[in-house]
Protein backbone atom coordinates (compact mmCIF):
# COMPACT_ATOMS: atom_id res chain seq x y z
CA UNK A 1 0.00 0.00 0.00
CA UNK A 2 1.31 3.31 -1.07
CA UNK A 3 1.48 6.32 1.37
CA UNK A 4 0.45 9.36 -0.30
CA UNK A 5 1.92 12.87 1.52
CA UNK A 6 -0.25 15.39 2.61
CA UNK A 7 -2.16 17.10 -0.20
CA UNK A 8 -1.90 21.27 0.07
CA UNK A 9 -4.30 23.86 -1.30
CA UNK A 10 -4.14 27.14 -1.34
CA UNK A 11 -6.98 29.34 0.77
CA UNK A 12 -9.73 30.81 -0.91
CA UNK A 13 -10.76 34.22 0.25
CA UNK A 14 -13.58 35.71 -1.88
CA UNK A 15 -15.93 35.81 0.41
CA UNK A 16 -13.53 37.17 3.17
CA UNK A 17 -13.54 40.91 3.81
CA UNK A 18 -10.29 42.84 4.14
CA UNK A 19 -9.35 45.68 5.64
CA UNK A 20 -7.72 47.45 2.79
CA UNK A 21 -9.49 47.08 -0.43
CA UNK A 22 -7.07 46.14 -2.92
CA UNK A 23 -5.97 48.61 -5.77
CA UNK A 24 -6.96 47.94 -9.47
CA UNK A 25 -3.99 49.77 -10.77
CA UNK A 26 -1.68 47.54 -9.29
CA UNK A 27 -3.25 44.39 -11.03
CA UNK A 28 -3.11 46.12 -14.62
CA UNK A 29 0.51 45.84 -17.18
CA UNK A 30 2.32 48.61 -17.30
CA UNK A 31 2.41 48.36 -21.13
CA UNK A 32 -1.24 47.32 -20.87
CA UNK A 33 -3.48 49.71 -23.79
CA UNK A 34 -5.71 50.96 -21.55
CA UNK A 35 -3.12 52.89 -19.93
CA UNK A 36 -2.18 54.63 -22.96
CA UNK A 37 -5.90 55.35 -23.99
CA UNK A 38 -5.77 57.01 -20.53
CA UNK A 39 -2.81 58.86 -21.06
CA UNK A 40 -3.79 60.39 -24.53
CA UNK A 41 -7.49 61.13 -23.62
CA UNK A 42 -6.26 63.05 -20.38
CA UNK A 43 -4.23 65.15 -23.15
CA UNK A 44 -7.30 65.74 -25.35
CA UNK A 45 -9.33 69.20 -25.45
CA UNK A 46 -12.93 68.99 -25.03
CA UNK A 47 -13.41 72.86 -24.28
CA UNK A 48 -16.43 72.41 -27.36
CA UNK A 49 -17.56 69.38 -25.49
CA UNK A 50 -18.02 70.74 -22.07
CA UNK A 51 -19.35 74.02 -23.37
CA UNK A 52 -22.58 72.13 -24.61
CA UNK A 53 -23.42 71.18 -20.55
CA UNK A 54 -25.78 73.62 -18.97
CA UNK A 55 -25.69 72.61 -15.56
CA UNK A 56 -28.52 72.23 -12.98
CA UNK A 57 -30.66 69.02 -12.46
CA UNK A 58 -28.49 66.09 -10.82
CA UNK A 59 -24.47 65.40 -11.44
CA UNK A 60 -23.49 63.96 -14.80
CA UNK A 61 -20.54 62.01 -15.54
CA UNK A 62 -17.95 63.94 -16.58
CA UNK A 63 -17.15 63.71 -20.22
CA UNK A 64 -13.95 62.90 -20.01
CA UNK A 65 -14.53 59.67 -18.50
CA UNK A 66 -17.46 58.74 -21.32
CA UNK A 67 -14.81 59.28 -23.65
CA UNK A 68 -12.70 57.10 -22.29
CA UNK A 69 -14.89 54.18 -22.45
CA UNK A 70 -15.92 55.04 -25.59
CA UNK A 71 -12.32 55.37 -27.19
CA UNK A 72 -11.42 51.81 -25.19
CA UNK A 73 -14.49 50.05 -26.68
CA UNK A 74 -13.95 51.02 -30.16
CA UNK A 75 -10.00 50.32 -29.58
CA UNK A 76 -11.20 46.83 -28.31
CA UNK A 77 -14.48 46.62 -31.10
CA UNK A 78 -17.09 46.46 -29.06
CA UNK A 79 -19.56 49.23 -30.44
CA UNK A 80 -22.83 48.18 -28.80
CA UNK A 81 -23.82 50.09 -25.71
CA UNK A 82 -25.41 47.18 -24.00
CA UNK A 83 -21.66 45.90 -24.38
CA UNK A 84 -20.24 48.47 -22.98
CA UNK A 85 -22.55 48.37 -19.93
CA UNK A 86 -21.69 44.93 -19.16
CA UNK A 87 -17.99 45.83 -19.67
CA UNK A 88 -17.77 48.58 -16.85
CA UNK A 89 -19.29 46.28 -14.19
CA UNK A 90 -17.15 43.42 -15.31
CA UNK A 91 -14.04 43.86 -16.78
CA UNK A 92 -11.56 45.51 -14.54
CA UNK A 93 -9.66 47.55 -17.10
CA UNK A 94 -13.23 49.06 -17.72
CA UNK A 95 -13.43 49.71 -14.06
CA UNK A 96 -9.76 51.41 -13.61
CA UNK A 97 -10.11 53.92 -17.09
CA UNK A 98 -13.83 55.23 -15.36
CA UNK A 99 -12.68 55.26 -11.94
CA UNK A 100 -15.21 52.53 -11.26
CA UNK A 101 -18.76 54.57 -12.57
CA UNK A 102 -21.25 52.24 -14.20
CA UNK A 103 -22.71 54.50 -16.41
CA UNK A 104 -26.15 52.43 -18.25
CA UNK A 105 -26.29 52.00 -21.92
CA UNK A 106 -29.02 54.92 -22.40
CA UNK A 107 -26.40 57.32 -21.12
CA UNK A 108 -23.28 56.21 -22.85
CA UNK A 109 -25.94 56.02 -26.07
CA UNK A 110 -26.92 59.61 -25.51
CA UNK A 111 -23.42 61.04 -24.79
CA UNK A 112 -22.05 59.34 -28.28
CA UNK A 113 -25.10 59.85 -30.25
CA UNK A 114 -26.11 63.40 -28.69
CA UNK A 115 -22.82 65.30 -26.97
CA UNK A 116 -20.30 64.14 -29.58
CA UNK A 117 -22.79 65.54 -32.62
CA UNK A 118 -21.36 68.06 -34.40
CA UNK A 119 -17.78 67.90 -32.35
CA UNK A 120 -16.16 64.65 -33.09
CA UNK A 121 -14.13 66.16 -35.66
CA UNK A 122 -12.32 68.61 -33.11
CA UNK A 123 -12.20 65.74 -30.79
CA UNK A 124 -10.15 63.64 -33.66
CA UNK A 125 -8.49 66.51 -35.08
CA UNK A 126 -7.07 67.05 -30.91
CA UNK A 127 -6.13 63.44 -31.05
CA UNK A 128 -4.44 63.94 -34.47
CA UNK A 129 -2.25 67.00 -33.55
CA UNK A 130 -1.26 64.87 -30.84
CA UNK A 131 0.01 62.33 -32.67
CA UNK A 132 1.41 64.91 -34.83
CA UNK A 133 3.60 66.18 -32.16
CA UNK A 134 4.63 62.62 -30.75
CA UNK A 135 6.46 62.88 -34.65
CA UNK A 136 3.89 60.09 -35.76
CA UNK A 137 2.39 61.94 -38.60
CA UNK A 138 3.67 64.97 -40.41
CA UNK A 139 0.26 66.15 -42.07
CA UNK A 140 2.26 67.08 -44.91
CA UNK A 141 1.05 64.58 -47.24
CA UNK A 142 -2.33 63.00 -47.85
CA UNK A 143 -3.03 59.31 -49.23
CA UNK A 144 -6.65 59.91 -50.09
CA UNK A 145 -9.18 57.39 -50.75
CA UNK A 146 -12.92 56.16 -50.15
CA UNK A 147 -15.14 53.47 -49.26
CA UNK A 148 -18.96 52.75 -49.30
CA UNK A 149 -20.59 51.85 -46.16
CA UNK A 150 -23.61 50.52 -45.85
CA UNK A 151 -26.43 52.33 -43.98
CA UNK A 152 -28.63 50.97 -41.05
CA UNK A 153 -31.90 51.53 -42.68
CA UNK A 154 -34.00 49.29 -44.46
CA UNK A 155 -32.74 48.06 -47.99
CA UNK A 156 -35.87 48.15 -49.80
CA UNK A 157 -37.63 51.27 -48.65
CA UNK A 158 -36.40 53.79 -51.31
CA UNK A 159 -37.31 56.62 -52.84
CA UNK A 160 -36.07 57.89 -56.81
CA UNK A 161 -35.89 61.43 -57.99
CA UNK A 162 -36.65 59.62 -61.00
CA UNK A 163 -40.14 58.19 -60.05
CA UNK A 164 -40.84 60.99 -58.18
CA UNK A 165 -40.87 63.72 -60.85
CA UNK A 166 -42.87 61.55 -63.18
CA UNK A 167 -45.84 61.20 -60.56
CA UNK A 168 -45.40 64.13 -59.59
CA UNK A 169 -45.71 65.69 -63.66
CA UNK A 170 -48.94 63.14 -63.70
CA UNK A 171 -50.80 64.57 -60.83
CA UNK A 172 -50.50 67.89 -61.88
CA UNK A 173 -51.74 67.37 -65.28
CA UNK A 174 -54.50 65.21 -63.41
CA UNK A 175 -55.41 68.36 -61.27
CA UNK A 176 -55.15 70.55 -63.57
CA UNK A 177 -57.63 68.81 -66.03
CA UNK A 178 -60.22 68.83 -63.21
CA UNK A 179 -60.02 72.82 -62.16
CA UNK A 180 -60.25 73.69 -65.63
CA UNK A 181 -63.31 71.37 -66.25
CA UNK A 182 -65.30 72.33 -63.08
CA UNK A 183 -64.47 76.47 -63.28
CA UNK A 184 -65.23 76.24 -67.31
CA UNK A 185 -68.85 75.45 -66.11
CA UNK A 186 -69.31 78.18 -63.45
CA UNK A 187 -69.62 81.51 -64.24
CA UNK A 188 -67.23 83.97 -61.93
CA UNK A 189 -67.63 87.49 -62.30
CA UNK A 190 -64.92 88.92 -60.48
CA UNK A 191 -62.08 86.46 -62.01
CA UNK A 192 -60.46 87.75 -65.28
CA UNK A 193 -59.38 85.29 -67.59
CA UNK A 194 -56.10 85.56 -66.73
CA UNK A 195 -56.94 84.49 -63.42
CA UNK A 196 -58.14 81.32 -64.52
CA UNK A 197 -55.42 80.30 -66.39
CA UNK A 198 -53.48 78.18 -64.13
CA UNK A 199 -49.53 78.37 -63.93
CA UNK A 200 -46.83 74.94 -64.78
CA UNK A 201 -46.42 73.49 -62.75
CA UNK A 202 -49.31 74.20 -59.72
CA UNK A 203 -47.97 73.23 -56.63
CA UNK A 204 -49.72 72.38 -53.07
CA UNK A 205 -49.92 76.37 -52.30
CA UNK A 206 -51.96 77.52 -55.27
CA UNK A 207 -54.01 73.98 -55.07
CA UNK A 208 -54.83 74.95 -51.49
CA UNK A 209 -56.07 78.72 -53.00
CA UNK A 210 -57.67 77.21 -55.41
CA UNK A 211 -59.98 74.56 -52.97
CA UNK A 212 -60.65 77.25 -51.08
CA UNK A 213 -62.07 79.39 -53.68
CA UNK A 214 -63.98 76.81 -55.00
CA UNK A 215 -65.79 75.84 -51.67
CA UNK A 216 -66.78 79.46 -51.69
CA UNK A 217 -68.98 78.63 -54.50
CA UNK A 218 -69.61 75.32 -53.63
CA UNK A 219 -73.61 76.01 -54.25
CA UNK A 220 -72.87 76.38 -58.10
CA UNK A 221 -71.36 73.16 -58.41
CA UNK A 222 -72.95 69.69 -59.33
CA UNK A 223 -72.85 66.56 -57.48
CA UNK A 224 -69.99 64.85 -59.85
CA UNK A 225 -68.14 68.52 -59.43
CA UNK A 226 -68.22 68.61 -55.40
CA UNK A 227 -67.26 64.74 -55.72
CA UNK A 228 -64.33 65.93 -57.86
CA UNK A 229 -63.07 68.93 -55.56
CA UNK A 230 -63.55 67.06 -52.17
CA UNK A 231 -61.19 63.82 -53.67
CA UNK A 232 -58.73 66.72 -54.73
CA UNK A 233 -58.56 68.04 -51.14
CA UNK A 234 -58.68 64.76 -49.54
CA UNK A 235 -56.20 62.86 -52.17
CA UNK A 236 -54.65 65.02 -54.68
CA UNK A 237 -53.51 67.96 -52.25
CA UNK A 238 -51.68 65.60 -49.29
CA UNK A 239 -50.01 63.43 -52.48
CA UNK A 240 -48.54 66.81 -54.03
CA UNK A 241 -47.27 68.27 -50.55
CA UNK A 242 -45.40 64.44 -50.22
CA UNK A 243 -44.02 64.72 -53.86
CA UNK A 244 -42.83 68.49 -52.78
CA UNK A 245 -41.37 67.00 -49.41
CA UNK A 246 -39.72 64.09 -51.26
CA UNK A 247 -37.92 66.46 -54.02
CA UNK A 248 -36.58 68.72 -50.74
CA UNK A 249 -35.26 65.72 -49.23
CA UNK A 250 -33.85 64.65 -52.59
CA UNK A 251 -31.80 68.02 -52.75
CA UNK A 252 -28.91 66.97 -55.74
CA UNK A 253 -29.20 63.03 -54.76
CA UNK A 254 -30.96 60.67 -56.75
CA UNK A 255 -32.69 58.49 -53.87
CA UNK A 256 -32.42 58.17 -50.23
CA UNK A 257 -34.23 55.68 -47.81
CA UNK A 258 -37.42 56.24 -45.87
CA UNK A 259 -36.23 55.08 -43.02
CA UNK A 260 -32.71 57.24 -43.11
CA UNK A 261 -33.21 59.97 -45.20
CA UNK A 262 -29.61 61.31 -45.57
CA UNK A 263 -28.35 57.31 -47.08
CA UNK A 264 -28.38 57.22 -50.63
CA UNK A 265 -28.68 53.99 -52.85
CA UNK A 266 -25.04 53.38 -53.96
CA UNK A 267 -23.45 50.23 -55.29
CA UNK A 268 -21.60 48.18 -53.18
CA UNK A 269 -18.60 45.91 -53.57
CA UNK A 270 -19.85 43.62 -50.41
CA UNK A 271 -23.12 42.60 -51.76
CA UNK A 272 -24.75 40.05 -49.95
CA UNK A 273 -27.14 39.56 -53.17
CA UNK A 274 -23.97 39.06 -55.37
CA UNK A 275 -26.19 40.53 -58.55
CA UNK A 276 -25.18 44.49 -57.94
CA UNK A 277 -27.91 45.43 -55.78
CA UNK A 278 -27.67 49.11 -54.80
CA UNK A 279 -27.93 49.85 -51.26
CA UNK A 280 -28.26 52.69 -48.84
CA UNK A 281 -24.52 54.05 -47.60
CA UNK A 282 -22.58 57.10 -47.37
CA UNK A 283 -19.65 57.76 -49.11
CA UNK A 284 -16.46 57.54 -46.24
CA UNK A 285 -13.41 59.42 -47.24
CA UNK A 286 -10.41 59.14 -45.57
CA UNK A 287 -6.77 60.76 -45.94
CA UNK A 288 -3.76 58.88 -44.12
CA UNK A 289 -0.17 58.93 -43.44
CA UNK A 290 2.06 56.16 -42.20
CA UNK A 291 -1.70 54.10 -41.88
CA UNK A 292 -2.60 56.68 -39.53
CA UNK A 293 -5.75 58.44 -40.27
CA UNK A 294 -5.42 62.00 -40.62
CA UNK A 295 -8.73 62.84 -41.58
CA UNK A 296 -12.38 61.77 -42.65
CA UNK A 297 -15.64 62.83 -44.00
CA UNK A 298 -18.93 61.37 -45.18
CA UNK A 299 -20.59 61.97 -48.51
CA UNK A 300 -23.72 61.76 -49.91
CA UNK A 301 -22.99 61.05 -53.68
CA UNK A 302 -21.78 57.98 -54.85
CA UNK A 303 -18.60 59.11 -56.37
CA UNK A 304 -15.30 60.04 -55.46
CA UNK A 305 -15.05 62.92 -57.74
CA UNK A 306 -17.45 65.49 -56.30
CA UNK A 307 -15.87 64.84 -52.48
CA UNK A 308 -12.11 65.87 -53.09
CA UNK A 309 -12.41 69.43 -52.65
CA UNK A 310 -14.89 69.48 -49.85
CA UNK A 311 -12.32 66.70 -48.13
CA UNK A 312 -9.57 69.21 -48.64
CA UNK A 313 -11.31 72.12 -46.90
CA UNK A 314 -12.37 70.40 -44.61
CA UNK A 315 -8.72 69.35 -43.56
CA UNK A 316 -7.51 72.96 -43.71
CA UNK A 317 -10.63 74.20 -41.66
CA UNK A 318 -9.25 72.11 -39.19
CA UNK A 319 -5.96 72.20 -38.62
CA UNK A 320 -5.65 75.15 -40.24
CA UNK A 321 -2.70 74.37 -42.89
CA UNK A 322 -2.58 72.59 -46.42
CA UNK A 323 -1.04 69.47 -47.13
CA UNK A 324 1.83 70.07 -49.23
CA UNK A 325 1.36 66.58 -51.27
CA UNK A 326 -2.23 64.62 -52.28
CA UNK A 327 -1.86 61.47 -53.29
CA UNK A 328 -4.87 59.48 -55.01
CA UNK A 329 -6.55 56.96 -57.68
CA UNK A 330 -8.00 57.80 -60.91
CA UNK A 331 -11.02 58.59 -59.05
CA UNK A 332 -10.37 62.13 -58.45
CA UNK A 333 -8.75 62.44 -61.75
CA UNK A 334 -11.15 65.78 -62.24
CA UNK A 335 -10.28 68.87 -64.41
CA UNK A 336 -12.06 70.66 -61.25
CA UNK A 337 -10.44 68.96 -59.05
CA UNK A 338 -6.33 68.99 -60.62
CA UNK A 339 -7.27 72.72 -61.30
CA UNK A 340 -8.46 73.13 -57.86
CA UNK A 341 -5.27 71.96 -56.32
CA UNK A 342 -2.61 73.70 -58.76
CA UNK A 343 -4.65 76.83 -57.24
CA UNK A 344 -3.96 75.91 -53.78
CA UNK A 345 -0.17 74.69 -54.77
CA UNK A 346 -0.58 71.64 -53.81
CA UNK A 347 1.74 68.87 -55.41
CA UNK A 348 -0.93 66.57 -56.80
CA UNK A 349 -0.31 62.81 -57.50
CA UNK A 350 -3.66 61.95 -59.40
CA UNK A 351 -4.08 59.72 -61.63
CA UNK A 352 -6.88 60.01 -64.41
CA UNK A 353 -8.95 57.75 -66.26
CA UNK A 354 -6.50 56.81 -69.08
CA UNK A 355 -3.35 57.07 -67.55
CA UNK A 356 -2.50 53.21 -67.46
CA UNK A 357 -4.15 52.96 -70.76
CA UNK A 358 -1.92 55.86 -72.43
CA UNK A 359 1.37 53.61 -71.34
CA UNK A 360 0.56 51.10 -73.70
CA UNK A 361 1.99 50.27 -77.49
CA UNK A 362 -0.97 50.47 -78.96
CA UNK A 363 -2.23 53.71 -77.87
CA UNK A 364 1.34 55.18 -77.97
CA UNK A 365 1.56 54.01 -81.52
CA UNK A 366 -2.08 55.29 -82.78
CA UNK A 367 -1.20 58.21 -84.96
CA UNK A 368 -5.06 58.45 -85.60
CA UNK A 369 -5.97 59.82 -81.64
CA UNK A 370 -6.05 63.47 -80.83
CA UNK A 371 -3.60 62.79 -78.78
CA UNK A 372 -0.67 61.66 -80.97
CA UNK A 373 -1.97 64.34 -83.92
CA UNK A 374 0.62 67.03 -84.13
CA UNK A 375 -0.80 70.47 -82.89
CA UNK A 376 0.85 73.58 -84.04
CA UNK A 377 -0.09 76.00 -80.71
CA UNK A 378 0.96 79.07 -82.32
CA UNK A 379 -1.60 79.07 -85.09
CA UNK A 380 -3.66 76.50 -83.03
CA UNK A 381 -4.31 73.97 -85.43
CA UNK A 382 -3.80 69.79 -86.12
CA UNK A 383 -2.56 67.78 -88.35
CA UNK A 384 -4.02 64.94 -89.59
CA UNK A 385 -1.64 61.67 -90.42
CA UNK A 386 -2.18 62.44 -94.13
CA UNK A 387 -1.12 65.98 -93.88
CA UNK A 388 -4.83 67.62 -93.55
CA UNK A 389 -4.89 70.63 -91.66
CA UNK A 390 -7.19 70.24 -89.28
CA UNK A 391 -8.38 74.32 -88.12
CA UNK A 392 -10.73 75.53 -85.56
CA UNK A 393 -13.82 76.52 -86.78
CA UNK A 394 -15.33 77.48 -83.11
CA UNK A 395 -15.30 77.45 -79.32
CA UNK A 396 -18.15 76.39 -76.67
CA UNK A 397 -18.83 76.14 -72.80
CA UNK A 398 -19.66 73.26 -71.23
CA UNK A 399 -20.99 72.12 -67.32
CA UNK A 400 -20.55 69.24 -65.53
CA UNK A 401 -23.67 67.10 -63.43
CA UNK A 402 -21.24 69.17 -60.62
CA UNK A 403 -22.07 72.56 -62.13
CA UNK A 404 -18.05 73.21 -63.08
CA UNK A 405 -18.16 75.05 -66.14
CA UNK A 406 -14.84 74.11 -68.81
CA UNK A 407 -14.06 75.59 -72.61
CA UNK A 408 -13.75 73.11 -75.40
CA UNK A 409 -12.34 73.81 -78.79
CA UNK A 410 -13.17 72.57 -81.61
CA UNK A 411 -11.80 71.76 -84.85
CA UNK A 412 -12.35 70.15 -88.23
CA UNK A 413 -11.25 69.01 -91.51
CA UNK A 414 -11.81 70.88 -94.85
CA UNK A 415 -12.35 67.70 -97.23
CA UNK A 416 -11.60 63.83 -95.86
CA UNK A 417 -13.80 62.72 -98.93
CA UNK A 418 -11.17 59.73 -100.76
CA UNK A 419 -9.12 59.46 -97.90
CA UNK A 420 -7.60 56.04 -97.75
CA UNK A 421 -7.25 56.21 -94.45
CA UNK A 422 -10.70 57.41 -93.73
CA UNK A 423 -11.98 54.10 -91.99
CA UNK A 424 -9.32 53.87 -89.54
CA UNK A 425 -8.93 57.75 -88.75
CA UNK A 426 -12.86 58.97 -88.28
CA UNK A 427 -16.23 56.50 -88.65
CA UNK A 428 -19.04 59.35 -88.11
CA UNK A 429 -20.26 60.98 -91.03
CA UNK A 430 -18.87 64.04 -92.71
CA UNK A 431 -15.33 65.47 -92.24
CA UNK A 432 -13.37 64.95 -89.12
CA UNK A 433 -14.56 66.74 -86.35
CA UNK A 434 -12.33 67.25 -82.88
CA UNK A 435 -13.81 68.80 -79.41
CA UNK A 436 -10.61 69.88 -77.59
CA UNK A 437 -10.15 70.59 -73.54
CA UNK A 438 -6.57 72.26 -73.27
CA UNK A 439 -6.73 73.12 -69.99
CA UNK A 440 -7.81 69.65 -68.97
CA UNK A 441 -5.07 68.26 -71.87
CA UNK A 442 -2.06 70.71 -69.57
CA UNK A 443 -3.25 69.18 -66.33
CA UNK A 444 -3.15 65.89 -67.27
CA UNK A 445 0.22 66.88 -69.07
CA UNK A 446 1.85 67.79 -65.55
CA UNK A 447 0.00 64.52 -63.68
CA UNK A 448 1.73 62.49 -65.99
CA UNK A 449 5.20 63.97 -65.49
CA UNK A 450 4.87 63.93 -61.90
CA UNK A 451 3.25 60.78 -61.88
CA UNK A 452 5.79 59.12 -64.10
CA UNK A 453 8.62 60.96 -61.76
CA UNK A 454 11.01 59.27 -59.58
CA UNK A 455 8.93 60.88 -56.51
CA UNK A 456 5.42 59.40 -58.16
CA UNK A 457 6.68 56.44 -58.57
CA UNK A 458 7.28 56.07 -54.22
CA UNK A 459 3.57 57.84 -53.70
CA UNK A 460 2.25 55.43 -56.65
CA UNK A 461 3.81 52.30 -54.80
CA UNK A 462 2.62 53.97 -51.56
CA UNK A 463 -1.13 54.94 -52.11
CA UNK A 464 -2.19 51.30 -51.84
CA UNK A 465 -0.70 49.93 -48.90
CA UNK A 466 -1.86 53.66 -47.30
CA UNK A 467 -5.61 53.65 -47.23
CA UNK A 468 -6.32 50.61 -48.84
CA UNK A 469 -4.77 49.06 -46.35
CA UNK A 470 -6.85 51.09 -43.36
CA UNK A 471 -10.26 50.15 -45.06
CA UNK A 472 -9.13 46.41 -45.28
CA UNK A 473 -8.36 46.66 -41.33
CA UNK A 474 -11.56 48.28 -40.57
CA UNK A 475 -13.96 46.18 -42.47
CA UNK A 476 -12.62 42.95 -43.29
CA UNK A 477 -10.61 42.45 -39.15
CA UNK A 478 -12.71 44.92 -37.22
CA UNK A 479 -16.20 43.55 -39.15
CA UNK A 480 -17.12 47.30 -39.71
CA UNK A 481 -19.26 46.82 -42.64
CA UNK A 482 -22.40 48.75 -41.60
CA UNK A 483 -23.91 51.95 -39.10
CA UNK A 484 -25.29 51.18 -36.71
CA UNK A 485 -26.48 54.70 -35.94
CA UNK A 486 -29.19 56.45 -38.12
CA UNK A 487 -28.63 60.16 -39.97
CA UNK A 488 -25.46 61.86 -41.15
CA UNK A 489 -24.67 63.76 -38.56
CA UNK A 490 -24.37 60.32 -36.07
CA UNK A 491 -23.38 58.25 -38.76
CA UNK A 492 -20.24 61.04 -38.38
CA UNK A 493 -19.41 60.27 -34.86
CA UNK A 494 -19.63 56.53 -35.23
CA UNK A 495 -16.98 56.34 -37.92
CA UNK A 496 -15.00 59.24 -36.08
CA UNK A 497 -14.88 56.75 -33.08
CA UNK A 498 -13.61 53.87 -35.49
CA UNK A 499 -11.13 56.10 -36.73
CA UNK A 500 -9.51 57.13 -33.50
CA UNK A 501 -10.11 53.13 -32.31
CA UNK A 502 -7.83 52.48 -35.55
CA UNK A 503 -5.00 55.25 -34.44
CA UNK A 504 -5.17 53.88 -31.06
CA UNK A 505 -4.47 50.55 -32.25
CA UNK A 506 -1.46 51.41 -34.30
CA UNK A 507 0.00 53.92 -31.22
CA UNK A 508 -0.64 50.64 -29.34
CA UNK A 509 1.67 48.56 -31.33
CA UNK A 510 4.12 50.95 -32.27
CA UNK A 511 4.68 51.83 -28.24
CA UNK A 512 5.22 48.16 -27.71
CA UNK A 513 8.44 48.47 -28.91
CA UNK A 514 9.26 51.13 -26.57
CA UNK A 515 11.04 50.32 -23.23
CA UNK A 516 11.57 52.62 -20.26
CA UNK A 517 14.84 54.67 -19.44
CA UNK A 518 18.09 52.12 -18.53
CA UNK A 519 16.21 48.82 -19.65
CA UNK A 520 17.12 46.66 -22.10
CA UNK A 521 15.84 47.38 -26.04
CA UNK A 522 13.90 44.83 -28.02
CA UNK A 523 16.21 43.50 -30.89
CA UNK A 524 14.23 43.14 -33.94
CA UNK A 525 15.41 40.43 -37.01
CA UNK A 526 14.17 41.25 -40.21
CA UNK A 527 14.34 38.20 -42.82
CA UNK A 528 15.15 38.98 -46.19
CA UNK A 529 14.76 36.15 -49.01
CA UNK A 530 17.66 36.46 -51.03
CA UNK A 531 16.14 34.99 -54.18
CA UNK A 532 13.00 37.57 -53.78
CA UNK A 533 15.14 40.77 -52.35
CA UNK A 534 17.88 42.54 -53.75
CA UNK A 535 20.27 44.92 -51.38
CA UNK A 536 18.95 47.57 -53.36
CA UNK A 537 14.99 46.94 -52.05
CA UNK A 538 16.31 46.54 -48.64
CA UNK A 539 18.15 50.09 -48.74
CA UNK A 540 14.83 51.53 -49.90
CA UNK A 541 12.25 49.85 -47.39
CA UNK A 542 14.95 50.93 -44.43
CA UNK A 543 13.84 54.54 -44.15
CA UNK A 544 10.18 53.28 -43.54
CA UNK A 545 11.26 50.49 -41.35
CA UNK A 546 13.69 53.23 -39.18
CA UNK A 547 10.65 55.76 -39.10
CA UNK A 548 8.51 53.06 -37.30
CA UNK A 549 11.17 51.26 -35.19
CA UNK A 550 14.13 53.67 -34.77
CA UNK A 551 17.77 53.11 -35.59
CA UNK A 552 18.19 49.97 -37.61
CA UNK A 553 21.61 48.36 -38.30
CA UNK A 554 22.22 45.94 -41.03
CA UNK A 555 23.77 42.67 -40.00
CA UNK A 556 25.40 40.04 -42.88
Amino acid sequence: MTTRSNVRFKSVTSQQSVLFPGNLSDKIAANHPVRLVNQVVDQLNIDDILSTYKGGGTSSYHPRVMIKILFYSYLNNIYSCRKIERQLQENIHYMWLSGEATPNFRTINNFRSQKLKNKIHQLFASMVRLMNEMGYVSLDVQYIDGTKIEATSNRYTFVWRGSVEKYKDKLEAKIEKVLKEIQASIEVDSASPEEDNLPQPIDSELLQKKINQLNEQLSKLNRKQQKQLKQLESDSLPQLKKYKQQLETLGQRNSYSKTDTDATFMRMKEDHMKNGQLKPAYNTQISTENQFITHFSLHQRAGDTSTLIPHLDYFESLYNRRSSTVVADSGYGSEENYQHLENQGIKAFVKYNYFHKEQKRSQRNNAFLPANLYYNQQKDFYVCPMGQRISKVGSNSRKTQLGYEYQVSIYQAQNCTGCPLRGLCYKARGNRKLEINHNLTRLRRLARERLTSEEGLYHRSMRPIEPEAVFGQLKSNNKFNRFTLKGLSKVEVEFGLMAIGHNLRKLVALTMFKHPKNSVPYTIIFVFEAISCTKADIQQCLPKIRKMFGTIRLAA
